[in-house]
């Protein structure tokens, strides 16, 4: 699938250069073009991929908008057509859908990433989709009050928004700056073989995914996952369907980037490896056992034939909001808004104290 990327907040600029990188390495040419927007001049500088594109310049000064996502919708909203304008040359006629990648817990990206959405719905006919990352649970809850908010509203705007858990890929023992990194390269991994698929093939497999595919198990909207997972291949065609069973188990049970949200209302099934090493057998096995986890009738499979001698199984899940992961993180969101107002609340004037002290102001 070609798509259009365009990274929103410093999180989401990272997330697309690192997708652009690797989609250029693999030589896949899925990426068709790639834009960063952000208010934080040093955020862009840093990034060599992707073109960048600096907002809100009369308002911050290049300094970013601290947190406060609500000034980052009013930055984008204000910056518009400037942003739009920039995207002439990245949206061309060969791209299937445009993706904005933001963090959904910081301030530009959180705040600007659902208004961006609303306004390439209005202007593009291919749809468009958000690939959001959530905040950890030990991220501040600031971070937690402002995804539940962007949450909330790219899932309404968005034709389907792709959730990446910051929890799901974070090791222990890893420092927040290590951690960050580790994430968006498995970030740009997965989400860089899926637009992938059907696209840059090496040879030909029985039953190759394409673009549509990836298009219909999004069709219905709401919020997805993508869970991935590889294991050597066998030059025993029986070990092989061993194999595919066991990564595509893997891939929804252990290496979703929501985890725990398996049950949706579409699945997409995507074995890569050598058409070789791809045993029809085990692919429709893996098929079917995957209709029965997902509780969904609409289960599509393919092969993306690869040179490479491992085998390796991506499942897309849509639909999967009602998840006990969502409900979670909005549980969460929720009481960390009550945090932040409470803060606010009981934010006081420096100057209280001296009220009544029948003291003389010195002006």
């Amino acid at each position: 699938m070609k798509v259009a990327l365009i990274g929103v907040g410093q999180a989401g600029g990272k997330v697309a250069e690192r997708l652009t990188e690797f989609d250029a390495d693999m030589g896949f040419n899925a990426v068709q073009g790639a834009l960063a927007v952000n208010s934080a001049t040093p955020d862009l500088q840093s990034l060599e991929y992707v073109e960048t594109q600096l907002i809100g310049a009369d308002r911050v000064n290049g300094h970013g908008v601290g947190g406060d996502n609500e000034l980052g919708a009013e930055i984008m909203q204000s910056d518009i057509q400037e942003v739009l304008g920039s995207l002439d040359g990245h949206v061309t006629s060969r791209a299937e859908a445009i993706v904005v990648v933001a963090g959904l817990g910081g301030g530009t990206g959180s705040g600007g990433a659902p208004v961006l959405v609303h306004h390439l719905k209005r202007v593009y006919d291919v749809p468009v989709y958000a690939l959001g990352v959530l905040p950890g649970r030990n991220e501040g809850s600031l971070y937690q009050a402002n995804a539940g908010r962007s949450l909330k509203t790219v899932v309404r705007e968005a034709d389907a928004t792709i959730l990446v858990d910051n929890d799901a890929w974070h090791s222990q023992g890893e420092s927040v700056e290590s951690g960050f990194d580790s994430i968006n390269q498995h970030i740009a991994q997965r989400f860089g073989l899926l637009f992938a698929s059907g696209e840059a093939v090496e040879g030909v497999g029985e039953s190759v995914v394409d673009s549509s595919e990836v298009i219909n198990t999004l069709r219905q909207g709401g919020i997805a996952a993508l869970g991935y997972a590889s294991a050597p291949a066998s030059d025993d065609s029986t070990q092989n369907i061993r194999n595919v069973m066991s990564v595509s188990r893997q891939a929804l049970l252990t290496g979703t980037s929501l985890p725990e949200a398996r049950k949706g209302d579409a699945a997409l099934l995507v074995i890569a490896g050598r058409p070789e090493s791809i045993p029809r057998k085990g692919v429709e096995k893996a098929r079917r056992w995957l209709e029965d986890e997902t509780q969904s009738m609409q289960v599509r499979g393919g092969d993306f034939p690869l040179d490479t001698d491992r085998v390796a199984a991506l499942v897309l899940v849509g639909g999967v909001e009602r998840s006990e992961r969502i409900q979670q993180f909005l549980d969460r969101a929720r009481a960390a808004q009550k945090a932040e107002a409470k803060k606010e609340d009981d934010s006081s004037d420096p100057a209280d104290p001296f009220a009544n002290d029948q003291l003389e102001n010195l002006f």
